[in-house]
């Protein structure tokens, strides 16, 4: 499976993360015509090549209809922007979702920008003490940082990165100027992002880590601190706006990981329940997925008295175990979980194929078992809606995507 390394020794933003991805072999034009899908208007994207303390890599740009003079990195990396711009929108986090939902985008990059709207939207509401649906955002709901969210989930898919991970990550110091005035650094919202991720900061002035990236990494970022084993195959570079007193760089290295070495720490959260409607579970468990849990399943119990109950286990990143926990207590009848760390986790390495069929093309699961064979199981959702399209059985659909895959692999 392929995986992205961010070294984030210069903080990371929005912007940076496109240019390292861009400067590491996504196509600009490509990206362009993906981020065409949503229906926004009044901004354009351009690519510059630029060097930073000797280093070379890609400045990422987006320009705002009526500020081609203030690239998007002088709103992200110096939040020089006031309560009074025009071009920042208010959006909520409905209409963010509503945006993305009715595109044209796949059902991969949809799922993986509002998974990353929604830790955003919850950072918020904690720091401004309000219900996330009341969220508006203001910088983080720019067209700039739309594009920054969504392009980066379109640049791993079309990268085909199946696997992200980062370095402690790169803050700075000092006060940072934004719509709600003079803030610490990190930013408020940086900070709520990246509680219980390693952070550090050499006493370089500025903000070097923004909302923005933070939020992509602690919502997609498996693990953070040394690279993990990795045969490399490219590296880029996405440059920040600002000169500072080291390269104003993040890298990221992308490569193939080894079958033997696929393993990471997860957190296990698991409560007893005995009085809830059962229809709510389903969902509680989508809830939950959005959020980032990587699994979640149901266990039928006997408890006291002899009740029929549940048993509601999440296996979920470290980092991410609050969000998730704060969904059980408001969307289920529990007054409490318990909380166990699984050191180690081994996960065997798959790859997701498009097949074509006479009906249609469907998504197949390819895994790689640790004596080199393969597996591949076609998706149910994909199955399902050939079937129907194809006025077939889905279990003709289901062979027939096996066989399929099976006879491409080799050929």
């Amino acid at each position: 499976m392929r995986l992205a390394y961010f070294d984030c020794f210069a903080g990371a933003s929005g912007d940076m993360i496109l240019g390292a991805l861009l400067h590491a072999g996504l196509e600009l034009e490509t990206l362009r015509t993906e981020l065409a899908k949503l229906d926004l208007s009044g901004y354009e994207i351009r690519a510059r090549k630029c060097v930073r303390k000797g280093i070379a890599g890609t400045k990422f740009d987006v320009i705002i209809e009526g500020h081609a003079d203030q690239p998007h990195a002088v709103h992200n990396r110096g939040h020089v922007h006031k309560p009074s711009e025009p071009h920042h929108a208010h959006r909520t986090l409905k209409d963010i979702r509503r945006l993305i939902d009715r595109s044209g985008l796949s059902d991969g990059v949809k799922k993986t920008a509002i998974r990353i709207f929604m830790r955003l939207a919850e950072a918020e509401s904690k720091i401004h003490d309000r219900a996330v649906d009341d969220i508006h955002f203001h910088e983080v709901g720019a067209v700039d940082s739309i594009i920054d969210i969504v392009g980066a989930a379109i640049g791993f898919e079309l990268l085909g990165i199946g696997r992200i991970a980062a370095s402690r990550i790169h803050v700075g110091c000092g006060t940072v100027q934004c719509a709600h005035g003079t803030l610490p650094v990190p930013a408020p919202a940086t900070a709520e992002l990246l509680k219980g991720i390693p952070v550090f900061s050499s006493g370089i002035e500025g903000e070097l880590t923004t909302p923005t990236g933070a939020a992509i990494l602690t919502t997609l970022a498996e693990s953070f601190g040394p690279m993990p084993p990795l045969r490399i195959g490219n590296i880029g570079y996405g440059a920040g706006f600002h000169d500072l007193p080291i390269a104003n760089m993040l890298r990221v290295s992308i490569g193939e990981t080894d079958v033997e070495s696929e393993s990471d720490a997860v957190r296990l959260i698991e409560t007893n329940i005995d009085d809830m409607n059962p229809q709510f579970y389903e969902h509680l468990m989508d809830k939950l997925f959005e959020a980032g849990a990587k699994d979640v399943f149901l266990n039928q119990i006997i408890m006291k008295k002899s009740r029929p109950g549940v048993i509601l286990s999440i296996i979920a990143d470290p980092a991410g175990t609050e969000e998730l926990i704060d969904l059980v207590f408001r969307e289920t009848t529990t007054l409490g979980v318990r909380i166990s760390d699984v050191k180690k986790r081994m996960i065997l390495k798959q790859e997701v194929r498009t097949v074509r069929t006479p009906w249609g093309e469907a998504r197949v699961k390819v895994r790689v078992l640790t004596d080199g064979s393969r597996t591949y199981e076609p998706e149910y959702e994909d199955c399902k809606a050939l079937a129907n399209t194809g006025n077939i059985t889905i279990q003709k659909v289901y062979e027939e995507l096996k066989t399929r895959a099976r006879k491409e692999e080799e050929s």
